[in-house]
């Protein structure tokens, strides 16, 4: 499945699912185009078997720089609803990253900035070059980082997150690996080869397996440890019932 042209572009090979925002003259801004093409390749990856692993990434020099500044000057002139109904679509983006069954993986470059940071917090696992940057800079614009603070303060603490929105300054990888907000970074030239193999790794593991694992992970946001424990079980004892745990068990009793 590969998808050609628009500002979206799709390539599926060997599981993964790869979706490169493709509007580098303006540096991958999250246009209500963009946005909607997000959401339908969000959708074609539930529902295709095919598909394991979702890698997220940028063209050109930048991860995603956030919100097309055009559109979000026009946007003053429309109604409340009309922004809030705009704004949900963004953010429904974001959980519908969190709820699709399969990784959904981030390879940051350059800059990832305000909604662009947003994508990167809500995946799976971000996988950034060293060089990178992130930040949440709507408050030098007189805007607000709304859409994002709900995943940011889950991600780092209050603390750190209040201090990234108030100030709106931008941190490089290795003091957002530290904050929370990427998970592993690695030097530049190895960006490409490394996101490959995280990537096609997890493609080769049990689809069941990784579902119940994502599915667990944000379900025990919130909730008392005895609950979570009662949980796990539920999700332990029905783990065992996949084909993919009873193969998996089989062929290693047979080493």
């Amino acid at each position: 499945m590969t998808g050609e042209g628009g500002p979206l572009q799709i390539a599926l090979g060997a599981g993964v699912l790869t979706l490169t925002l493709d509007r580098p003259d303006k540096r991958n801004a999250l246009s209500l185009d963009l946005v909607e093409a997000l959401h339908a390749a969000l959708e074609r990856a539930d529902l295709d078997a095919d598909v394991r692993v979702v890698v997220l990434r940028g063209a050109g020099r930048d991860f995603c720089a956030g919100a097309d500044l055009d559109e979000l000057l026009a946007s003053a002139d429309r109604t409340l609803a009309e922004n809030e109904a705009a704004a949900l679509r963004l953010g429904g983006l974001f959980t519908r990253m969190r709820a699709l069954p399969k990784p959904v993986v981030a390879v940051v470059h350059g800059r990832a900035l305000a909604g662009g940071a947003g994508l990167v917090t809500a995946c799976d696992i971000a996988l950034a070059a060293a060089s990178a940057q992130i930040g949440y800079p709507e408050i030098q614009r007189g805007f607000v980082p709304a859409m994002v603070m709900t995943l940011l303060r889950r991600s780092v603490g209050e603390k750190p997150a209040m201090d990234l929105v108030l100030t709106g300054r931008v941190v490089g990888a290795a003091e957002a690996r530290t904050l929370g907000l990427i998970s592993r970074v690695v030097p530049d030239e190895r960006l490409e080869g490394d996101a490959t193999d995280l990537a096609g790794a997890l493609a080769g593991a049990s689809g069941s397996a990784l579902a119940l694992t994502k599915q667990l992970f944000y379900q025990l946001d919130g909730r008392p440890v005895e609950d979570g424990v009662a949980l796990g079980a539920r999700v332990n004892a029905a783990a065992r019932q996949t084909p993919d745990f009873r193969a998996a068990i089989a062929q290693f009793l047979r080493r």
